[in-house]
């Protein structure tokens, strides 16, 4: 393989930027180490296996005068946010054609540093909080030489849940979702991954399949034999709910019903439910999905089987976020829309929420439905300005900002829990246990059987049959808070 001619400053001479220095002088390919960056006295001016440490890093643009180089990499994966922008700004300062990062992942920080998860820097990197430190390989021991399923692996929950798992040490793990280019992509991931050294071997095995086949979802589930499953698998476009809302029923709920059935049957040990924010006493399909869906979770909850829900906000550059759009808008010229001046939302880094789903996962004996701390709520007019000062506009003068109002389904603000409902404090820090009761009018059994006729069709009742009005107003005779339009039509 022909060596690469580009030349590398490390940001961080500290045990990641050691080893991340290491790798590239030993595979040679990705090109020459010209020096590490740093902001510690007691290191600038001296030697890392003959590289030389300069800095301070607020010097780069006179540094770089000397010994410029093509980029830079930060390998502090201990940073806070704060940091990490005071960096990136100097580092803009030079003239460095590219800038990449060593994110700040709960297995980085257990000492586990690879070049192949280093990645360009981006927007998400700098927005939100500082992430909670998680002894990521302590926090999945209840994972050892167990078998795990992941539904939905190939999600943005669903594929960082994969990343992180290949540190538990698990025998297997099942990558199951109903997209085959989602299971080919996120298994060919891992396996690269694996091959550079991240992580333990296990044994990675991709499943096509549709959760909405009851049969086929009692087969599987059977034939895994799986320890531990992580439901993450729903439809989650809010906008794209509300155009579609018995598919989205069908696969939430029903999808939900079935995995629950399943696992049921199959003695499974221990099921975790990704849920949502929009959960909480919702006014449209999504988040009524969602609701019904931990109802279904911690009704099938019992001694021998641990059943449980882990919710939690939006979280930054998820498929679903509002991030990936702002960028597309920003990359275009404008404008970048938002709803409204006074909208806010929970956010939080995909890995951080993740990694609190794992340490979650391993808490209690079942039936509780556990709530990730969100921090304080973020305004999106906010979000969105830091997102343009990032592409390196001024917004408003170089980005226009345009208000389009609220769409069909969607809140000014979100609640991590309802009212008469309240967070208790775990032994871990950002993990709330909620004080849960059930918002469904009626039986939950009721419910779903007059769901069913809806979404699957009974020759005895063919005139509900994918009837979106019957839909709603199912909802809305169960779900005090859910909302019926006026002009809903039929089908």
């Amino acid at each position: 393989m022909q060596k690469s001619g580009r030349t590398i400053y490390i940001v961080g001479a500290g045990f990641a930027g050691r080893k991340i220095a290491e790798e590239i002088k030993t595979k040679g390919t990705f090109g020459r180490l010209v020096a590490f960056l740093d902001d510690d006295p007691g290191k600038i001016g001296t030697k890392v296996d003959d590289i030389p440490v300069l800095g301070p890093i607020a010097r780069i643009s006179k540094i770089f005068e000397t010994h410029p180089a093509d980029e830079a990499l930060i390998a502090i994966p201990g940073a806070t946010n704060d940091q990490l922008t005071t960096i990136y700004e100097h580092l803009s300062s030079a003239s460095f054609d590219r800038i990449r990062i060593l994110p700040n992942l709960a297995q980085i920080i257990d000492g586990d540093a690879h070049l192949i998860q280093t990645r360009e820097i981006a927007v998400e990197d700098l927005l939100g909080r500082t992430p909670v430190r998680i002894p990521l390989k302590e926090t999945l021991s209840y994972l050892r030489d167990k078998r795990v399923l992941i539904t939905g692996a190939g999600g943005s929950i669903g594929s960082e849940l994969s990343r992180q798992l290949l540190s538990a040490g698990a025998e297997r793990l099942y990558l199951f979702d109903n997209g085959e280019n989602n299971v080919y992509e996120i298994e060919k991931e891992l396996k690269i991954l694996q091959e550079e050294g991240v992580g333990e071997k296990a044994t990675l095995v991709p499943v096509v399949g549709d959760l909405k086949d009851r049969e086929y979802t009692r087969f599987i589930i059977q034939r895994l034999k799986a320890d531990i499953i992580f439901h993450c698998a729903a439809y989650k476009h809010v906008p794209m709910a509300e155009s579609n809302p018995v598919e989205v029923i069908k696969n939430n709920v029903f999808g939900t019903l079935h995995l629950v059935e399943a696992v049921r049957e199959s003695s499974v040990p221990r099921l975790v439910l990704i849920s949502t924010d929009k959960a909480v006493e919702p006014r449209y399909v999504y988040g009524a999905s969602k609701m019904i869906s931990e109802e279904l979770a911690l009704a099938r909850n019992n001694g021998n089987q641990h059943f449980m829900v882990v919710r939690f906000g939006n979280v930054l550059d998820s498929r679903g976020s509002i991030v990936p759009l702002f960028k597309k808008q920003i990359l275009k010229g404008g404008p970048v829309t938002i709803t409204d001046p006074r909208a806010t939302r929970y956010f939080m880094t995909i890995p951080e929420a993740v990694s609190l789903v794992l340490k979650s996962g391993g808490l209690g004996t079942g039936g509780d439905l556990y709530v990730l701390d969100m921090g304080e709520p973020v305004p999106i007019q906010e979000l969105a300005e830091q997102m343009i000062r990032f592409y390196g506009y001024e917004p408003g003068t170089d980005i226009p900002i345009n208000y389009i109002g609220l769409r069909q389904g969607e809140k000014l603000s979100e609640r991590l829990w309802a009212e008469g409902e309240t967070g208790e404090a775990t032994d871990f820090q950002r993990i709330l246990r909620l004080r849960h009761r059930s918002r469904i009018t009626g039986s939950l059994e009721d419910l779903i059987r007059d769901l069913k006729p809806v979404c699957f069709f009974d020759p005895l009742k063919p005139e509900t049959f994918r009837d979106r009005r019957v839909l709603r107003s199912t909802l809305a005779r169960h779900i005090p808070s859910f909302e019926v339009p006026d002009d809903e039509p039929r089908y």
